[in-house]
């Protein structure tokens, strides 16, 4: 499946510089949103599980807890979607022509 999804990414998305920095532009507002705070309220919903124990995860921490760190794993898909992009872009940008014709590059 990884690979198969690597291998879509590359072709539809990678393939077309213009579609590339779309989505790495969106990546980066999906990062930037979703980890906005995102340690504050770990921190205090930490602090509300460690100060009322279970009555705490009767009044929703436990699944706000579990909320927030499906955001922040989230994110840190955001984040490589971002950085594959911004690769893909700057070596498309600096590489010299012969050396972005061969992917992935071969030795001498």
């Amino acid at each position: 499946m990884g690979s198969r999804l690597s291998a879509w990414f590359r072709r539809v998305v990678l393939a077309r510089r213009w579609l590339t920095f779309i989505v790495l532009g969106l990546a980066f507002f999906l990062f930037g949103s979703g980890s906005l705070n995102l340690f504050f309220l770990l921190k205090a919903n930490g602090q509300l599980l460690a100060e009322h124990g279970w009555q705490a995860v009767m009044d929703g921490a436990a699944q706000q807890l579990v909320e927030l760190l499906i955001t922040g794993y989230l994110s840190v898909a955001a984040y490589v979607v971002f950085k594959a992009c911004e690769h893909a872009l700057v070596h498309g940008l600096v590489d010299a022509p012969e050396e972005r014709s061969t992917f992935p590059p071969t030795e001498p």
